[in-house]
């Protein structure tokens, strides 16, 4: 999904503010946010003063923790297990956690117990934790990454017996693994968060949509804008909700449902091409930049519109026609590792640029300092946290915040601890492999945590995914290079994710006035009781497959990474032919497009604000054109309602039908991986056909 950047005024420019979009687009989109967030900030004025970050954490939030924590982790292992897709359960957590601790008032009350009032503050730190604990399932790479160490998914990918390269899971290498790696990158995340929420007001589009949701439930009823957008919010969560549910009976089977609807035609459809009816989507493009959902398209055009019809004619000369759809020996090792090279550099160029910035604005305190002027760090970068201009919402979230030299300290230390204690667990990877994956793991943390404020798309499985490749063809088959490869893309998946999922809990944390510090450290609580809970939630599942070798089609996910680790050791010669040509060539066409943009910027070039995001450009190289569809609709949708309706108060409930779109479909996941889990299907199967296929299949039922 897409979250849109706004930028301040010239005067009030950081240094550090680079990756803005059209200039005139954000301005109007900057003032409207701001007018919005002073507009709930001063509703709850006089009713509610904002908790101190320990009266954010909470006894009862802890247990609610524990217990949807464990839910949700059930809810991940699924669709870890199946798709290797989880949507983001952001939503759903607000929610669910609101729920919960007001039936636990009542109750309590009922009993005689004295309640403090629930603040949306400690619903968001509530929530924090939960994604957190339940996010472990997924960043630990239990049901992806571990499981296809294990011997029975080495038997389905038809490899000879190899002990060198199988490990089957256990509860204790399983939990001592994850203390040793999840807690990398959340102390990367946390320097990251001014950068990204403050000077680039990347939105995250699922983070604003469950603080949209917290507000709206704690929000004391005396205005009438915030009423009726609560209204708003309520009607369009409602039928989103319904609409979900309504496309669920029709999707019994593959290619089934309004999902698979070929609004283009079947032969746009094969493409990707199609509208497939996602209110999460629709609501996304309308609150991102135009930019950044053009950037979407072009994309689209460029890689499944043109890039691989072309490459698939050469099927049977730069690939064999035998390989499956999903092998990266295929297509599908053009449209993967094509895409992370835009990625790539895309955020190697920032993340040198942002870096190359900082050091000046080093030099030039150090320069200061040398010359007597006696100004701190924090005051030649950033606002003064006394400034009259500055919103009590932007003074608390820089208030709160831990120094980036003891984060620095804290990185080094995990990364010891890590590199002591990995090898240990798993023998196949050497002390160095964890230094190495530390080092390149800042540049991915950055990509990501942009991309996803861009696009609410985490790829930190995608970088996984890489990572394992990479390593297993360092490491080799013989010793033991399938294993060191899956570990080591667990370790990168882990950083990348806990991280970027942290940033989007400070972004709601930003929009509900809530202390950044509570949240890291409800986040810290949440990662400890997944490394627990998520092993526990695992082995279950685990239990429950038959341990031979007719294992079950429907856990695809650990067969594609044990997969891709096999092709490792064999070496890039495995890789379709001129695949890592073409990568190099849009690693480097996508660092040239970013300078372009940089210099059009500087010179306040016209051109500046129509050129395309090469991050939001690469995500439909791998996933497909139909999410940016859906996307563009939104943003149709978005000006026919400006159009229609003026002022801000058109744009206050814009963002009221947005949220409530995504909310609303992101809380149908619950039920419907509650169905899957207890494999309860759709009853109906609605299949579009051609006529000539439709002609076959009523002459074979007409011979019935």
């Amino acid at each position: 999904m897409d979250a849109g950047r706004e930028m301040k005024d010239d005067e009030h420019c950081s240094s550090m503010e680079i990756l803005e979009v059209d200039r005139g687009i954000e301005e109007i989109e900057n003032g409207s946010r701001k007018h919005s967030i002073m507009a709930v900030e001063s509703i709850f004025e006089g009713d509610e003063a904002p908790s101190s970050w320990r009266d954010s954490l909470t006894v009862r939030g802890l247990f609610a923790s524990v217990i949807l924590g464990t839910l949700f982790s059930f809810i991940v292992m699924n669709f870890n297990l199946t798709t290797g897709y989880v949507p983001s359960l952001n939503v759903g957590a607000g929610l669910l956690g609101f729920f919960f601790t007001k039936t636990w008032m009542k109750v309590s009350a009922k009993l005689g117990f004295k309640q403090r009032p629930f603040t949306r503050q400690e619903n968001t730190v509530m929530q924090t934790c939960i994604v957190a604990a339940s996010g472990v399932a997924l960043s630990g790479g239990l049901a992806s990454n571990m499981f296809a160490k294990s011997r029975m998914v080495a038997y389905q990918t038809g490899e000879e017996h190899d002990p060198a390269n199988i490990k089957n899971p256990n509860m204790g290498w399983m939990i001592a693994f994850l203390f040793a790696v999840s807690f990398i990158g959340v102390i990367l995340a946390e320097p990251l968060r001014k950068i990204m929420i403050i000077d680039h007001k990347l939105i995250y589009p699922s983070a604003t949509a469950t603080a949209h949701i917290i507000n709206g439930f704690h929000m004391p009823q005396k205005a009438k804008l915030i009423k009726k957008q609560v209204s708003t919010l309520i009607k369009c969560f409602s039928f989103s909700f319904v609409w979900s549910f309504f496309k669920w009976f029709y999707s019994s089977g593959d290619d089934c449902g309004f999902e698979s609807f070929p609004t283009f035609g079947l032969q746009a459809y094969e493409n990707r091409f199609y509208f497939d009816f996602s209110a999460t989507y629709v609501g996304v493009g309308m609150i991102c930049p135009y930019i950044i959902t053009i950037s979407l398209l072009v994309g689209s055009i460029l890689s499944w519109g043109i890039m691989w019809p072309l490459i698939t004619r050469k099927k049977g000369i730069w690939y064999s026609e035998k390989l499956k759809d999903n092998d990266l020996s295929g297509l599908q090792g053009y449209k993967v590792f094509i895409g992370i090279s835009m990625i790539l550099g895309d955020g190697l160029f920032y993340f040198t640029l942002i870096l190359i910035k900082a050091i000046r604005d080093f030099s030039k305190e150090y320069r200061k300092k040398n010359s007597s002027l006696v100004v701190s760090v924090t005051d030649a970068r950033e606002p003064s946290l006394n400034n009259v201009d500055q919103s009590e919402t932007e003074r608390l979230f820089l208030t709160d915040r831990v120094s980036k030299k003891y984060a620095l300290m804290g990185y080094i230390v995990l990364t010891a601890i890590s590199a002591i204690t990995v090898p240990i667990i798993i023998p196949e990877l050497e002390w160095y492999h964890i230094l190495v994956l530390c080092m390149i793991a800042p540049v991915l943390i950055f990509s990501n945590a942009y991309g996803c404020g861009l696009t609410d798309w985490s790829l930190a499985t995608t970088y996984g995914r890489l990572t394992i490749f990479v390593f297993s063809l360092w490491v080799g088959m013989g010793d033991g290079g399938v294993i060191a490869g899956l570990a080591s893309g667990g370790i990168m998946t882990s950083i990348v994710y806990l991280s970027t999922d942290l940033m989007q809990n400070f972004k709601t944390a930003y929009l509900t006035h809530t202390s950044p510090r509570s949240v890291l450290i409800s986040e810290v609580i949440g990662i400890g009781l997944g490394c627990l809970i998520s092993p526990c939630v695992f082995w279950i599942f685990y239990c429950a497959i038959p341990h031979e070798r007719s294992y079950p089609n429907q856990y695809i996910n650990p067969i594609m990474f044990r997969s891709i680790a096999l092709i490792g050791v064999k070496g890039l010669s495995s890789l379709p032919q001129y695949c890592l040509v073409l990568c190099i060539a849009f690693f480097f066409a996508s660092i040239f497009v970013c300078g372009l943009k940089e210099i059009a910027k500087h010179y306040k070039m016209r051109i500046y604000g129509w050129m395309p995001s090469m991050m939001a450009m690469a995500i439909p190289f791998f996933i497909g054109p139909y999410f940016a569809i859906d996307m563009c609709v939104g943003s149709v949708l978005k000006v026919l309602w400006m159009k229609k309706n003026k002022g801000k108060e058109a744009e206050s409930l814009i963002t009221a039908v947005a949220s409530g779109l995504i909310c609303g479909d992101g809380l149908w996941k619950l039920p419907y991986s509650i169905l899957a889990l207890f494999k309860v299907n759709p009853p109906i199967c609605m299949k579009f056909l051609s006529r000539s296929t439709n002609v076959k299949v009523d002459g074979f039922l007409g011979r019935l």
